[in-house]
């Protein structure tokens, strides 16, 4: 991998940074009523999509929101603005990683999302989001913020508007957690506006719904797995190589499955509440390749994992695949709202580094005389993988990240030595369950907490 093409400037990137982090500050004060302070914000959003189909529009809601004036409408034309200039910084960034990576991209347009949601649960939650606008981060508390409550209830049994549902749930959480916005110090100002506008867009009809694009056939290859957790949520994403039955090239693809979770369930526990929905977690586990028939899939590359479409492979191992299948493969077109700096994840494969900790806990590999900083924070602790197996590796198979302004690594798995054995380490390696004694424990310890939460949830039923 060319790590050269990672530390260069990217044209333009901080001038469509400094547009979106204004108004991101535009929302910490709030749109409720004209403010001469906070008007720049909109206006340089609007300036910075001038030329695009957007341009009229935002300039148009710019305005009122200067005016204390602007509708449901003008938040949305804000919202889109904000999305796609960081589309747009995704899209250079991302071009500079497949660079990199000496990997192409592949060509296949991203078609509409299908389906109708109810309109008025669309409604009503666009509705909540425009009052937190208008009142502003600084402005918000426990009687605004209670109002997610009731249309998160309602979305939840619409299996079309779980997406929006799980979002504004986790946001209003956020949110609950500051309150009063007048009292606290800081907010993460660029995470709420990421929601925030996430949120608005997808409560335009059809903006929600999942873009199949058809049916693979073929032999999927798993890399490895990304965990993220959540208080109130759970997400693992497994990212692999899938090699086509008809002979075409190979291509990149992903695999999730997304759960609620009670905020007691954490570490290795969390693989009970996820395993059951998806065959293919046991399969990453344990090193094992999948053999997919009719496979639903997405333009943007995301199996829609259908256990009744997969069967166990051979075994097939992640560094094999990463040694030999990884460098061929495509991927896949970003669908459109998932075109944002943070949702970058590309696998690579790397050997021959150098590792250094320094006296902070920050670990950085030397690629070709060039530093990438590791972010041993996002390895999970449902897992055999640790820093310091990071930090003594030969090889690692990684997600290319940016964050912070810079490119990062955050590592899958690694092969490192244990006991004069070149051995490989997987974060993901208790997905479909351990013999590992911490494994073990951690996974009755969750046993345990989930047996109490059901009783006691049996109870309340009872009265």
């Amino acid at each position: 991998m060319r790590a050269d093409l990672l530390a260069g400037p990217v044209d333009g990137l901080d001038e469509a940074l400094e547009a979106v982090d204004a108004f991101d500050q535009a929302l910490v004060a709030g749109l409720l009523r004209s403010q001469p302070t906070g008007a720049a914000g909109p206006a340089r959003l609007a300036d910075a999509v001038t030329g695009t189909p957007l341009a009229a529009r935002a300039a148009e809601a710019a305005a009122k929101a200067a005016a204390g004036a602007a509708d449901e409408d003008h938040f949305v034309a804000l919202a889109a603005a904000r999305t796609a200039l960081l589309g747009s910084v995704h899209d250079a960034l991302l071009a500079r990683v497949e660079e990199a990576a000496g990997r192409s991209r592949g060509v296949t347009a991203v078609p509409p999302a299908g389906g109708q949601p109810a309109a008025n649960l669309l409604t009503a939650a666009r509705a909540w989001l425009c009052d937190l606008a208008r009142c502003g981060w600084q402005g918000i508390d426990h009687e605004v913020v209670s109002g997610a409550a009731e249309v998160v209830s309602a979305m939840l049994p619409e299996p079309s508007l779980r997406r929006l549902a799980t979002l504004l749930d986790g946001f209003a959480a956020e949110l609950a957690a500051s309150c009063p916005g007048a009292s606290a110090e800081r907010f993460p100002v660029r995470r709420w506006a990421d929601l925030w506008s996430r949120g608005m867009l997808l409560t335009v009809p059809g903006a929600s719904g999942t873009s199949v694009a058809g049916t693979v056939d073929g032999r999927l290859l798993p890399l490895g797995v990304d965990l993220q957790e959540h208080a109130t949520a759970a997400q693992a994403q497994v990212h692999a190589v899938f090699e086509p039955a008809d002979g075409s090239g190979p291509r990149l693809v992903r695999a999730g499955v997304s759960v609620p979770k009670p905020d007691t369930v954490v570490g290795a526990g969390i693989w009970q509440l996820l395993r059951p929905h998806m065959s293919l977690l046991a399969a990453a586990g344990e090193g094992r390749s999948m053999n997919l028939t009719g496979m639903p899939v997405t333009a943007g590359g995301d199996l829609v994992w259908n256990d009744e479409h997969a069967r166990p492979g051979e075994p097939a191992g992640a560094f094999a695949t990463a040694r030999v299948a990884l460098p061929a493969a495509t991927t896949a077109v970003t669908a459109p709202l998932d075109r944002h700096p943070a949702g970058i994840a590309v696998p690579v494969f790397l050997e021959g580094y150098t590792a250094r900790t320094d006296d902070d806990g920050v670990l950085t590999f030397t690629v070709a005389g060039f530093d990438l900083v590791v972010d041993t924070d996002r390895i999970p602790a449902a897992g055999p993988l640790t820093p310091e197996a990071v930090a003594r590796s030969g090889a690692c198979i990684a997600l290319v990240r940016w964050d912070a302004g810079a490119f990062g690594l955050q590592p899958l798995a690694v092969e490192t030595t244990v006991r004069k054995k070149v051995t490989a380490v997987h974060a993901g390696a208790w997905a479909g369950g351990t013999a590992d004694k911490a494994g073990v424990r951690a996974e009755k310890a969750a046993t345990d907490a989930a047996k109490v939460l059901s009783e006691r949830a049996g109870r309340l039923l009872r009265k």
